[in-house]
C-alpha cells in the first residue's frame, strides 16, 4: 500500500496565517513615526543664525520672522510626535530665511549699483566741464 503525500504546492492554513500576521506586523512598524527630522531642523536653524549674522532686522525683515515662527512650530510639531509636518515646517523655515538673507544681499546690491550711478553722473559732469571756467 503507498501512501499519497499532499502536493507541495498548497501550504498548510497555519503557515499562511503566520505569513499573514508577520504581513500585517510589518506594515505596521513602517506605519510608525518616522525620525525625528534633526537635520532639516539644523538647516533652518543655521540659515537662520546666518540671516542673523548679516544683520537683518526683524522689523524689516518679515521673511526671517516667518521662518523662526516655522522653526517653532516645527519644534512644536516634533513634541506632538508629528514628525513630518515638523520636517516641512523646518525646511519652510530654512528656504523663509534664506530667502531674507538673499533679499537683503539684493538691497546691499542695489544701494552698491545706486552709489556707483551717482559717482558715474559727478564724473561726467566734472569731465564735461571746460577748464579755467568757473561755475
Amino acid at each position: 500500500m503507498q501512501l499519497s503525500t499532499p502536493p507541495h504546492d498548497s501550504a498548510p492554513p497555519l503557515t499562511l496565517a503566520a505569513i499573514g500576521l508577520g504581513s500585517l506586523l510589518l506594515l505596521a512598524a513602517c506605519a510608525s513615526t518616522p525620525p525625528e527630522p534633526t537635520v532639516a531642523m539644523q538647516a533652518a536653524q543655521q540659515a537662520i543664525t546666518t540671516a542673523d549674522r548679516a544683520r537683518i532686522a526683524d522689523q524689516a525683515s518679515p521673511e526671517l520672522h516667518e521662518a523662526r515662527d516655522k522653526l517653532a512650530a516645527a519644534q512644536s510639531a516634533v513634541q506632538e510626535k508629528k514628525m513630518v509636518q515638523a520636517e516641512r515646517l523646518a525646511e519652510e523655515s530654512r528656504a523663509d530665511a534664506e530667502l531674507a538673507s538673499a533679499t537683503m544681499e539684493a538691497a546691499k546690491a542695489r544701494a552698491v549699483n545706486d552709489d556707483m550711478i551717482r559717482s558715474d553722473a559727478t564724473l561726467r559732469q566734472e569731465l564735461q566741464r571746460k577748464p579755467g571756467v568757473a561755475q
